[in-house]
This record gives C-alpha cells, sequence and structure tokens, in this order.
C-alpha cells in the first residue's frame, strides 16, 4: 500500500499546484500557444514519469526509434490498464492528444490540462458527435498534432488475446494518410488493475512496431486496415513471453 499512497499523495499535491500551473499556460498561450503547448507537454510528462517512478514500474522500452520526427502520427496501442496511458504519454516527442471517454469531462483539473493538450472526449452513444470528434481528430493530426486511440474501445481483461478493433478508429490515419505507430504493451494490469489497490513493481514491455503507411498496403489490408493493426500488435505482444 505504501507505493499507492506515495502516488496518491503526489497527485493531490500536483494537482493543487496545477490550478495556478494552469492560469499560467493560458497567460502564455495567449502570446505564444506553442510555446504554451510545449510547457504545458513537459510538466505533464514530468508529472508521468513521477508517477512511475514511484510505483515502481521497470520498464523495457523496445524500438521508439521508430516513431518519427517532425511529423504527425496516430498511436494505436493495446489497452490493459490505466497506466497505458501515464506510460506511452510520458515518452511523446511532441504534442499528443489522446482519444478519452466523455466521462473524462467530469473530472476537474484533470480534463482541463486534457483540454490543453488536444486531448478529444468521445461520446459512444451519439454517433453524430463521435463522428465530430474523429474530424477534429484528423484537423488536429492536419495541424501537426499526433493523435493517441485506443481500438479495443476499453480496458481489455484478458491480456493474452486482445479484443477485435472498431475498423472506424483509424479513420484519423485513413483521411490524413499519417503514419499509424502500432504499440504493444505487456503486463501493464499487474502495476495496479490485478491487485487494486495496492501499486506493485514490476517490469513492464513497451514496444513500438514500424510505421504502417496506407499507402503502401495493399487493397484487402486497406479495407481491414484495423484488423491488420491488430495483427502487427499481436506478433509483438506474442514475442514479449521471453522477455518478461
Amino acid at each position: 500500500m505504501i507505493r499507492f499512497i506515495l502516488v496518491l499523495l503526489f497527485l493531490i499535491v500536483f494537482v493543487l499546484c496545477s490550478i495556478p500551473l494552469l492560469l499560467v499556460e493560458w497567460l502564455i498561450s495567449k502570446i505564444n500557444r506553442r510555446a504554451a503547448d510545449i510547457s504545458s507537454l513537459r510538466i505533464v510528462q514530468w508529472a508521468f514519469k513521477v508517477i512511475i517512478f514511484l510505483s515502481g514500474v521497470k520498464l523495457t522500452v523496445i524500438g521508439q526509434e521508430h516513431v518519427p520526427k517532425g511529423e504527425a502520427v496516430l498511436y494505436v496501442p493495446n489497452h490493459q490498464s490505466y497506466f497505458d496511458i501515464i506510460l506511452t504519454y510520458a515518452r511523446c516527442p511532441g504534442l499528443t492528444g489522446y482519444v478519452a471517454k466523455d466521462s473524462m469531462l467530469k473530472i476537474p483539473i484533470l480534463s482541463h490540462w486534457m483540454k490543453r493538450l488536444y486531448c478529444l472526449f468521445l461520446n459512444r452513444s451519439d454517433i453524430k458527435e463521435g463522428l465530430k470528434t474523429i474530424l477534429t481528430g484528423i484537423q488536429q493530426i492536419k495541424d501537426g498534432v499526433s493523435m493517441c486511440i485506443f481500438p479495443e474501445g476499453t480496458r481489455n481483461k484478458q491480456p493474452e488475446k486482445m479484443m477485435p478493433f472498431k475498423e472506424g478508429s483509424l479513420k484519423m490515419a485513413e483521411k490524413t494518410g499519417c503514419p499509424i505507430i502500432p504499440i504493444a504493451i505487456s503486463h501493464s494490469a499487474e502495476i495496479f488493475e490485478n491487485h487494486m489497490p495496492k501499486i506493485k513493481s514490476c517490469r513492464v514491455i513497451l514496444q513500438y512496431g514500424e510505421p504502417i503507411r496506407i499507402q503502401d498496403l495493399d487493397k484487402e489490408q486497406r479495407k481491414f486496415l484495423g484488423s491488420y493493426t491488430r495483427d502487427r500488435i499481436q506478433e509483438m505482444l506474442n514475442t514479449h513471453k521471453e522477455l518478461l
């Protein structure tokens, strides 16, 4: 329970300090939006790295050189844990917005940081609103902001096999032509979800696959892009058993 208490105390302190920080970031954005964006990114990444440290995560990172620099991408990870967001966002080289459930809007302070960092909130029960969210994500990629989406739609409690990917979740890449970066995450549920409320030190593998460029795929692969991307991630996950 000690790790859980340390993480909780850090979060409380960070949230309290975030109130004046958000105001400062808002003022900076009125003068230089780019500077405010990068500042906000680094602040949150620092906080996530502290949480990873306090949680005792022994992280093995593979293939980060596959992430292109200087262009927006669509990150596509499998999803086992809340920590998947912390682990991946802490390593994003540039501005990146995550597609999250619209219920996150109800969380004060956190939702303000998410909005500052180009995160989008998806209403799954309203198709029209969902489409607007994806269209916004498409525009953000065109504007140079990378996006991240979890195509399984929710946390998978059976990590040995991923759930089917929602084909519509990759529309942002299809409509912009940006590279898809498949991400395979193993063992992240062992940090917290598998024994809540305890946080336990454990080894986690985070692997970035080679970019998937839609224009290089054949007609069948483009038609079932979700399944193709899922298979690429599953191939990486299958190799992780020997490393854990």
